[in-house]
């Protein structure tokens, strides 16, 4: 990890995760809900505090941070891990339009990868995360609305607390997908 994306331990993070070659990926729901389980897996089990969200056709964003217990490097390391196996695993399984020729673009982008293991060979997120502390409420506030807007921004829906993949149904006072902490 380079040092642009150095993540330290006890502060929050404006994260950017995305998809291999930008490929529109979560254009089905039954991807879309293995982020939000895994991200509801994470916020359990693993430590992972989540503020903001939203997930997008290739990129998630996230405002996040650790509990103490928690790391956030080796959380994201394994959210990445696991989505990929079980995005493979579902392009595999059903019926999908595009399935070869997704399936040969994230092949071609883990083949020469030293990081992806020989019996998987796919890679799906690209490397990093974007990481950007969270240094001042001014910054929380503007990235928190940047998020919020990308669905709208998008043209996917009117207002940010209509799009179900993010936390603007959480702010709005409706009950989001994910497990988050109100900021």
């Amino acid at each position: 990890m380079g040092i642009r994306n150095k993540i330290s331990q006890g502060y929050s993070y404006y994260l950017t995760l995305t998809i291999e070659e930008w490929i529109d990926v979560f254009s089905r729901p039954t991807y879309k809900h293995i982020i939000v389980d895994s991200l509801n897996y994470c916020i359990a089990n693993k430590g992972l505090e989540v503020y903001c969200w939203c997930l997008m056709s290739n990129h998630l964003h996230l405002i996040a941070s650790a509990k103490e217990e928690g790391n956030m490097s080796d959380i994201l390391r394994d959210f990445k891990k696991f989505t990929n196996k079980a995005i493979i695993d579902a392009i595999k399984e059903i019926p999908e339009s595009r399935r070869d020729w997704m399936l040969n673009l994230f092949w071609y982008a883990g083949k020469n990868n030293k990081k992806i293991s020989r019996a998987l060979g796919i890679k799906v997120w690209q490397d990093g995360n974007d990481a950007k502390e969270i240094h001042t409420t001014a910054f929380l506030e503007e990235k928190m609305n940047y998020i919020h807007n990308n669905p709208v921004n998008a043209e996917l829906v009117a207002n940010p607390e209509d799009y179900l993949y993010s936390s603007a149904r959480d702010y709005s006072g409706e009950k989001g997908l994910v497990e988050i902490i109100l900021a």
